[in-house]
């Protein structure tokens, strides 16, 4: 079985790629390999912070890694938090703070528009690879739900009448950002060049 690290130590985040990649591969957390140390996440872009991230462990540590990050992209605040996302309202990254403060900046807007985006950067014997999904939605005036985790209770993709917060984690995996990407990340470890050079 193929062990690689999540540069995360992020519950929910962990639950739902162990859930996607099943049993053909062993996602280790940061603190199943003694990483305790806070990852800054400081570049401009998505890319440059899953690549900082998943850099950093493989550095330190020397192990298969790959690292994520993930922006709210809201058409009518000119794509905004995209990259600050997870700190919109603050550093301490509470997300019912951000979700406040969006639903404060939409209050007059008609057009709520948005897309989740995530991008992963694997690191594979020293080689970086990138795998990005999106998913198309938009905002509502309230949260509803309780699944999820971030602006989960607010998001409704597109086709679907409920949001991330009110789907069953299978059906978020299926059609979510972070499914897509991910999925584009255990393709790729399938392929049998990559396993002929573990």
């Amino acid at each position: 079985m193929h062990r690689l690290v999540f540069a995360s130590n992020n519950r929910h985040k962990l639950e739902e790629i162990r859930h996607l990649a099943g049993d053909r591969f062993e996602i280790l957390s940061l603190k199943d390999i003694g990483c305790e140390e806070e990852i800054p996440e400081e570049e401009d872009t998505l890319e440059g912070n899953a690549r900082a991230k998943s850099r950093f462990i493989f550095d330190k540590y020397g192990i298969d890694c790959f690292a994520d990050d993930t922006g709210l992209e809201i058409d009518a605040l000119n794509g905004r938090p995209g990259v600050k996302s997870a700190r919109y309202a603050g550093p301490e990254c509470i997300a019912d703070n951000n979700i406040r403060k969006i639903l404060g900046e939409l209050s007059a807007v008609s057009n709520r528009k948005a897309r989740f985006r995530t991008v992963v950067c694997l690191i594979l014997s020293g080689r970086e690879f990138f795998f990005e999904g999106i998913v198309e939605g938009e905002i509502l005036t309230e949260k509803r739900g309780k699944e999820g985790f971030g602006y989960d209770p607010v998001f409704r993709p597109e086709g679907y009448d409920l949001t991330f917060a009110e789907m069953p984690l299978e059906l978020k995996n299926q059609i979510s950002h972070r499914g897509k990407a991910i999925a584009g990340l255990i393709d790729f470890l399938k392929r049998p060049l990559v396993n002929s050079n573990k």
